[in-house]
Formats: C-alpha cells, structure tokens, sequence
C-alpha cells in the first residue's frame, strides 16, 4: 500500500512531552510539493471510494473503527505522551470518537443518498431528486487539545461522505496525527491506499494545504485570529472553509437549581482537560440568593483535585502566561479568589482557580482562557443571565441548570450559542447525531450529524421529465402563447388567495 506519509526535503522538528519536555519522536516539516503530492494522491483514491459505493465505505470505515476500538490502549498512550492529559480521559477521548466514526459509517446512505423531493403544482411533470456527492479532497487541520475527537468530527464524516483527507495536526501532537492514517492503512483494503494522508509542520504547512492546488474544502479547528489567516488563503481559490474556533462558554444556575448536581457539572466542565476544552465552562452566572452557596460548592468539589491526576499539564506552555495575565487583570479589576492565585501557576501545571465577582469587561470574561480557571458572577435572575451570556463574542456552547426542565428548556432557546445543554455541561458532545459549531468568534459551519456529513457533500439537483398529457410545457417554444398564459394566470390566483 502507498505510504500515507508523503516525502518531505529533509527538514524535521521534534514533538516534546509537556510534563517533562523528554523527546516523544520526530517528524518531518512537510513544505507545499508535498502537500501537493498528498492531495493528488488522495484524489486518485478518492476515485476509487466513490466506485466503492455506500456499502464499501461503510464496510472499510467500520472496520477501521473497530481496529482503533482493539488500538484504544495503543492511541491512548500516545495522545497521554503529547498532550499530557491522564491516560483515563485519552481512552474517553478515543471512545467519542469511535461513537462518531460508527454513526457517521452507518448513516452516511440514509442523509446522502438520492431521494425523491416534492415537485410542486407548477412542475408537476417532473420529477425531482436530490443527491449529494462528495466534494473531493478534504483538508482537516486539527488542534492539539483533543487530537484525536475533534479532527475525527471532519475526517470521520468527510470520509463517510466519500472524500479523500489530507490531515495537518497540531505540531503538539503529529505522532496521534500519523497513528491516526497509519491506522486507517492498515485496517482498509489496499485499493484506498493513499485516501487520508498526513501532513506534518508548522503554520507554514498549514497554509500550503488551504493554498494548495485542487482542494476542495478546508475544516480548521483553533484560535479566531489563526482562523483568519487560514480564511484569507482559502478565498483566494474560493475554497470553502469550515472553522471552529473555541468559545467562552457560560453556565446559567437558576434560583431552584440542584446546586450540587451544578456544582459537579461546572467543576468538571471547567477544569477537566486542565480546561483546555472549546467548550469547557469558563463562566458561571448564578441568581444571586443561591450564588453563594454554588460557590461553596465549587470551591470545596474543586480543593479536591491533583494536577497530574485528575487532569495533566497546560499542553501548550505559552498557555500558561494567558492564564496568568486573565486572573492577575480580574483580581487587580476588583474580583477575589475563594480557591487559587497567582500561586496556583505551578509550570507546566495550573492548580484550579475560582474567582467570584469579576468585571463583564475583564480578559478572564471577555477571552478565552483555556486553564481550569472558571469565573463565577452573581446576577439579579436568569433575564440577566441571558443577557450576559449573549454579549460575549462567542458563541459555540452553553448550559442550563434550572429547576424544572421546561423552564431551563426556554432558558436554552433564549441562548445564542450552537450547542446547549440543560442539566449538564457538554452533553451535546456524546450524541452524534447532533451537529456541533457556533458562530462569531466561535467560526462557522458544523461537524456532526446529518449536517456534519452534508458539510462535505456537494448537493445535486436532478428533474427527470415524466411523460404527462395535459398541461402546457412553459420551458418550450411550441406551446402557444395563450395556453402559456392561461397556465400563468391560473399560477398567479392560486398563489394570491393560499
């Protein structure tokens, strides 16, 4: 089978343990040829899984899904080397992804596949199908915080929907990258060799494949301002692009909430992943007779946890400073630390910081911090909540705790953000069925779901004429100028009085 590493000029660079900064392994820094040759190589076997046809791709993809299920321990291991986090949440990490490649497998027919669509009274003789075909070539370039869940919601879906993969990781963790299609190589027949392909390197080799020649689309997951860049090169062949770019995400605790189920929830939403999670809670607004004693809650359910236990080291070590300068703007701002300080910073680990009462203009409200650090305001009732949630300027997830499900759904319908969850945080990531995304800084377009595998499908209109007396044929000069308007003016009534 074709490697699915293309040659490189001879340049590498070296992925670090953020624990200890041990070398982990080294890999090549691919520049543009080779990106060029993954994404040619890719669309020849791209031909190839389309000819295969919905079973084919639904045969290969089960199976690769059932060698990572069998390699859990193996890719584990190495997402636990690269990003630090415990070897417990990168098995949690697998198995979300392998929920996401099996519905994706076993549904891509059913969202996809060609379907009669209504023709209306005014085309009633034709007949009209709706397809989707796959776009091409998809290039995924992914983070380092889940480096196998979140670019599998791209590669996943896209190979479902029958397009081949270029896939740029994170320079934090391009040996989970490499895994990843050496895993699909080795469980997929040899015909698909080349199909998903990995790209390794820096900023530089990400833009060589939003620039590079023939691809088809580009699904980016990182900061808003990386975002841009990876925008900008993606317009200049107007090729469509699908970002995710991380959130601010609040959590909304009602007056009759069942604050120790809020304060779980929170806790572990803010400070699981040592908070580097896109839609992880980063602030709490709680109504203000319950505000103190969630703060309790947090505060002694947060005490309790290890760094280097329940949750690893600040993968990226410039993450650090970011936490640093959000908690120091918020407590000289006038907010105060019930849990933590400026000693919690114990590189590479944060120990878990509270803060209550911190201005809506501070960085530690208004940016992400990406640590497990969580805000926690009092407001006046969920109204102000509301509100305050909706300001930020992103908008990717939120949650509700509320005492009846019915108030804490109409709460979550007043939310601008793409994903809500009522009694929980994150609960939407579990179903993959629900698509995920946001908007404004949060980027645009979804993964997940039917409309995660839309999102890399081309949509097809088809009409085929029926063969129908009667009528008068609009689209045809030999239809007398009276029959045509007899035809318009019974269309014109028709639509005056329904």
């Amino acid at each position: 089978m074709p490697s699915q590493t293309p040659a490189n000029t001879g340049k590498t660079f070296e992925s670090l343990s953020p624990v200890d900064g041990s070398v982990l392994g080294t890999h090549p820094v691919h520049g543009p040829g080779e990106v060029r040759d993954a994404v040619l190589g890719s669309r020849a076997a791209a031909r190839r899984w389309a000819f295969a046809g919905w079973d084919g791709r639904r045969a290969a993809l089960l199976a690769w899904k059932r060698s990572l299920a069998r390699r859990m321990d193996e890719v584990a291991e190495v997402v636990s080397a690269e990003t630090g986090k415990p070897v417990h949440d990168a098995r949690a990490e697998v198995l979300l992804a392998l929920v996401h490649v099996d519905w994706a497998a076993r549904n891509a027919r059913r969202v996809l596949g060609r379907r009669r669509v209504p023709s209306g009274a005014g085309a009633f003789h034709q007949r009209a199908l709706l397809a989707y075909k796959p776009v091409g070539v998809v290039g995924v370039i992914g983070p380092w915080n889940y480096p196998v869940f979140t670019p599998m919601g791209s590669i996943g879906y896209a190979l479902a929907a029958g397009n081949g993969i270029v896939f740029k990781p994170s320079e934090l963790t391009p040996g989970v990258g490499e895994l990843l299609a050496s895993s699909f190589a080795e469980a997929v027949p040899a015909e698909f060799g080349g199909l998903f392909s990995v790209v390794t390197g820096f900023g530089d080799t990400g833009a060589a494949l939003a620039e590079a020649a023939g691809i088809d689309k580009v699904a980016f997951t990182g900061s808003p301002g990386t975002a841009r860049k990876v925008a900008e090169a993606c317009a200049r062949t107007l090729t469509p692009l699908l970002a995710e770019c991380g959130g601010k995400d609040a959590v909304l605790v009602g007056a009759d909430a069942d604050l120790e189920a809020a304060a779980n929830a929170i806790v572990w939403g803010a400070m699981a992943n040592a908070g580097q999670t896109c839609a992880g809670v980063e602030r709490v607004y709680a109504v203000a007779s319950v505000h103190g004693e969630l703060v309790e809650r947090i505060v002694r359910k947060a005490r309790e946890l290890t760094p280097g236990q329940e949750y690893g080291p600040m993968t990226r070590p410039a993450q650090l400073a970011v936490v640093e300068r959000h908690m120091k703007e918020a407590l000289a701002g006038g907010a105060h630390a019930p849990l933590g300080g400026p000693e919690s910073l114990r590189a590479p680990f944060v120990h878990p910081v509270v803060l209550v009462g911190v201005a809506e203009d501070a960085a530690a409200m208004r940016e992400e911090t990406f640590g497990p650090m969580v805000a926690v305001n009092a407001v006046r009732d969920l109204d102000e909540a509301v509100e305050r949630t909706n300001a930020s300027a992103y908008s990717l997830g939120a949650s509700v705790f509320t005492g009846s499900r019915k108030e804490g759904l109409a709460v979550a319908e007043r939310l601008r953000a793409g994903a809500v969850s009522v009694g929980s945080v994150l609960g939407f990531a579990s179903v993959p069925s629900l698509p995920f995304g946001g908007a404004g800084e949060s980027g645009y377009g979804r993964v997940h779901g039917a409309e995660g595998l839309r999102a890399f499908a081309s949509a097809r209109s088809i009409t085929v004429r029926r063969r129908i007396g009667g009528g008068a044929d609009l689209t045809s000069f030999a239809t007398s100028r009276e029959a045509a308007e007899r035809v318009v003016e019974l269309g014109r009534k028709l639509h005056a009085w329904r």
